[in-house]
């Protein structure tokens, strides 16, 4: 009986498999390309307002 609940705490400390996260990393990369890209642009198009 005893066995069992030793393997039952260890399967729950195991750290778990996130199958998730490539994706999530891709998302987030993509995300963030996509923020610059319209910083960038809203840059150049301010500084392009600005000088007439």
């Amino acid at each position: 009986m005893e066995t069992i609940f030793d393997d039952l705490s260890q399967a729950l400390t195991e750290p778990r498999q996130d199958a998730w996260r490539p994706v999530r990393a891709f998302a987030l990369d993509m995300a963030g390309k996509l923020v610059l890209g319209l910083a960038i642009g809203l840059g150049v198009g301010l500084g392009m307002a600005i000088a007439g």
